[in-house]
């Protein structure tokens, strides 16, 4: 598989566990007993029950009691005061800077008064030619405003960096260089960039492996079953000890004098130190930046109809992974893509700029598009 053709949202048949037979948990209907049969029936009628002469008037007479309303608290109200400032502030320097003139709609009650707001300066911004779907009402440092939003595009491709691959070049004496210097930059994407490794619990990969574990311990019978069964020990294991020497933070600090110290000797040496000088200018001008720091937040935009929780999330898509070859990761692979078809959009980088009612720079990306490209190269490396 090559992280760089290895597409999102294929149709592709997963593995589903076997079901048992669901009974019905009614139980079966019994006869009546045996002397109910001999009751005949009363042929006399019943006695006719009339309403009382006062009854329409009764209903009059009651009192019911007045339907609770809860109060807002002093700080409800305080918040709800600032939140409208905020609002009506961030409309007027919007309407100022794209020429529109907004809707009085500070009379009305909140929040209708920013909903109906919301809806009138969308209408209106299609006469700028402007796309709204490009602007979002968002909460930062307790504040809200308007703001462009810009994205940046990762397509739909698995940045999965496989870890068997470095393993055995650092056991074939011929790779022992090429292995040191791409443990460094392991090392950069483990420790700096904060790209999940698949051996840790809080990672959406350790999930997706323990779920295809727990299927083949109910279908032990596959004809591949113990060359999956192999192959789960090896992510396992291996996925151990790369781990230990990729947490290591001595790769990184011998990065700059393992890249100075390697030698060019054939075109895999040439394709190993042009993805490392990569990895270290990143890493040289963003000392501190994770692949997540441009990561979407539900709590960006408090007034979007989208559900940010079926998005896929950016750790999904990135991550260390035990192998990109193999049974096991055909699997994988089909499952991931079976899942991901069912959400309806995927997180991407994504920059807020605040509108102020002056002109807006455009958003700068440079270190997601230098770091993806990287990620590319560094699959085609090791596959």
């Amino acid at each position: 598989m090559n992280a760089t053709k290895d597409h999102i949202g294929n149709n592709k048949n997963t593995r589903r566990r076997a079901t048992s037979k669901i009974t019905s948990a009614i139980g079966q209907v019994r006869s009546l007993a045996s002397k109910t049969k001999d009751i005949k029936r009363n042929t006399e009628r019943q006695a006719e029950i009339c309403t009382h002469s006062t009854a329409s008037n009764g209903f009059l007479r009651c009192r019911f009691l007045p339907k609770q309303v809860e109060m807002p608290t002093v700080q409800d109200c305080r918040e709800m005061t600032e939140t409208q400032r905020d609002f009506y502030r961030s409309l007027s320097e919007m309407s100022q800077q794209y020429r529109i003139e907004p809707m009085q709609t500070k009379y009305f009650h909140f929040p209708y008064n920013i909903a109906l707001a919301v809806w009138d300066i969308k209408t209106k911004m299609k006469t700028t030619n402007e796309d709204w779907t490009a602007f979002k009402l968002i909460r930062s440092n307790k504040k809200i405003h308007f703001a462009k939003e810009e994205t940046f595009y990762v397509g739909t491709t698995l940045y999965f960096i496989p870890i068997v691959p470095l393993f055995n070049m650092l056991k074939n004496k011929n790779c022992k260089k090429n292995a040191q210097l791409l443990l460094s930059v392991f090392c950069y994407l483990y420790h700096i960039a904060d790209v999940p490794y698949y051996r840790q619990q809080n990672s959406y990969l350790y999930w997706i492996y323990e779920m295809h574990e727990e299927w083949m311990e109910e279908d032990e019978t596959g004809e591949d079953s113990q060359n999956y069964w192999r192959e789960f020990r090896m992510s396992k294991s291996i996925g151990d000890i790369m781990e230990g020497k990729i947490f290591n933070i001595k790769n990184l600090d011998f990065f700059e004098q393992r890249l100075n110290g390697f030698k060019i000797r054939n075109e895999f040496d040439k394709d190993c130190y042009k993805v490392a000088s990569e990895a270290f200018a990143i890493y040289s001008e963003y000392p501190k930046t994770t692949i997540f720091c441009n990561k979407p937040s539900s709590e960006e935009d408090p007034y979007s109809d989208d559900d940010i929780n079926k998005a896929i999330g950016m750790e999904k898509y990135i991550s260390f992974v035990a192998d990109t070859t193999g049974c096991l990761y055909n699997n994988i692979e089909d499952s991931i893509n079976a899942e991901f078809n069912e959400y309806g959009s995927m997180e991407e980088p994504t920059i807020y700029t605040p509108i102020k009612g002056t002109a807006i720079n455009k958003a700068d990306f440079d270190f997601e598009k230098r770091f993806f490209a990287m990620m590319e190269n560094l699959h085609k490396v090791l596959t």
